[in-house]
């Protein structure tokens, strides 16, 4: 019998999520159906409740309703409570339970090409997707970890919730950085985060939280333009997925096979 699961947000249309999902399910002989679900500030909890309601399994949560998900949930996980934020939803014994699989996926991904170890991490954004990498970050020691954002208001909420970063503002990043990583939703339309020269000066490792499927990302280019190496958030997003489907199904699936997939359909399309 077919198991439904599904990906909420806003925008969702250009998730890979249900390509990746069904591409486990068949590595692995799992029945199952993977839909999109856009949601809006009024309905998500709404749309939430219903999909559970209806017999859906297992729910995964993308921008912008991650902490939206972390408060509608009865049970959390060590990492999820940590995050505050929450990218994977299943009931058990009737209650609502959630996880973050974003840092063990962005970690998994990012170890491919970098170590963090001893060196200084800037992250852009203190949003959800920011959340839920930080404490793995930090559970690789690097020398120093600044959050920088634009809003003072968040970049004040975050610094409390995570008291071992440097949170400032925007307008305030100075000096020089091993790795930079795009954590606000600004690739996802097509907006531009530029840094002062003096950042990039040094040529850090970028890596954008995002992706898109035919092209560099807004801030993959960039970095690439300033002779920086960057990564788009691709790779995390199969290890991140693959972490929610052994949660929701207790088998971890393989992730080189898909993500080879993933990268050659982008580039026969591109």
């Amino acid at each position: 019998m077919s198991q439904r699961f599904a990906v909420i947000g806003n925008p969702v249309a250009h998730s890979l999520s249900p390509i990746i999902h069904q591409r486990f399910a068949k590595q692995l002989n799992v029945q199952l159906t993977y839909e999109k679900i856009k949601a809006d500030e009024q309905s998500f909890e709404r749309l939430v409740s219903d999909f559970f309601a209806q017999a859906g399994k297992g729910l995964n949560v993308t921008l912008p309703f991650k902490q939206r998900a972390f408060e509608m949930a009865q049970q959390c996980s060590v990492r999820c409570q940590k995050a505050g934020a929450a990218n994977t939803l299943w009931i058990k014994d009737n209650q609502l339970h959630a996880d973050n699989t974003d840092g063990i996926g962005f970690i998994r991904d990012l170890n491919r090409y970098f170590s963090v170890a001893d060196k200084r991490v800037l992250i852009l954004g203190a949003g959800g997707a920011a959340r839920g990498i930080v404490h793995p970050l930090l559970d690789q020691h690097p020398l120093e970890l600044i959050v920088a954002n634009r809003t003072l208001a968040k970049t004040k909420e975050f610094q409390g919730a995570f008291p071992q970063t440097k949170c400032i503002s925007f307008n305030e990043i100075k000096g020089q950085f091993d790795l930079v990583i795009n954590a606000t939703s600004a690739s996802l339309v097509g907006e531009f985060v530029g840094l002062p020269a003096g950042c990039m000066s040094t040529k850090p490792f970028c890596y954008d939280l995002a992706y898109k499927q035919h092209a560099p990302t807004v801030f993959v280019q960039y970095a690439q333009e300033s002779g920086c190496q960057a990564a788009d958030g691709l790779g995390m997003l199969v290890e991140q997925a693959a972490e929610a489907f052994f949660i929701w199904h207790r088998i971890m699936p393989a992730t080189e096979e898909v993500l080879t997939f993933l990268r050659t359909a982008c580039e026969d399309k591109g």
